[in-house]
């Protein structure tokens, strides 16, 4: 490969990285329920990306890293659930601080209630809505990484927002 080639894909490769790392770790710690595990599938996503031919991507990088990621983090659950059969994998929760002042506090329990009420729903309503809201990605690119099509995401987010919706009434009527 000439140098100049080389340089241009390294550059795009950290590009890549850069933008997209964060959010896939997230995205992955959802599906295996811990970080490290998910910094594992991200890097496995990553070099995937390496050994594919970026023509084939033209337009297509962040499905094909989402759809890639996820395969991969199920595969990982797959494996795990199999060798620990008794035991639950836990969801992936955001880690507290110490001593965080009662405005944090607040927001942060506010959080941890909002992914619980996310976390009831079913697992393809959750992952729709995970995509959506905190990957920021389109009904498209979400039917592609889920292998469906544009409206039966919408029926999903749609789904998962109305039960999303009645639990917050009912919890404001019981304060």
């Amino acid at each position: 490969m000439p140098e100049d080639a080389r340089e241009s894909l390294n550059a795009w490769l950290t590009e890549t990285l850069e933008k997209f790392e964060r959010p896939l770790v997230a995205y992955a710690a959802r599906i295996v329920g811990n970080t490290d595990r998910a910094r594992d599938v991200v890097q496995d996503t990553f070099m995937k990306l390496i050994r594919q031919d970026r023509r084939d991507l033209d337009g297509k990088l962040p499905q094909w890293l989402y759809t890639v990621c996820r395969n991969q983090a199920i595969d990982v659950k797959r494996k795990e659930d199999r060798m620990q059969r008794s035991t639950a994998v836990s969801r992936f929760e955001p880690e507290r601080t110490p001593a965080a002042p009662p405005d944090i506090l607040e927001r942060r329990e506010g959080a941890t209630h909002a992914r619980r009420m996310v976390d009831a729903l079913p697992d393809k309503q959750q992952e729709a809505i995970s995509l959506r809201f905190e990957q920021g990605l389109t009904y498209k690119q979400i039917a592609d990484v889920m292998s469906t099509n544009v409206n039966n995401v919408g029926v999903l987010i749609h789904a998962g927002m109305k039960t999303l919706r009645s639990e917050l009434c009912t919890d404001a009527t019981k304060r």
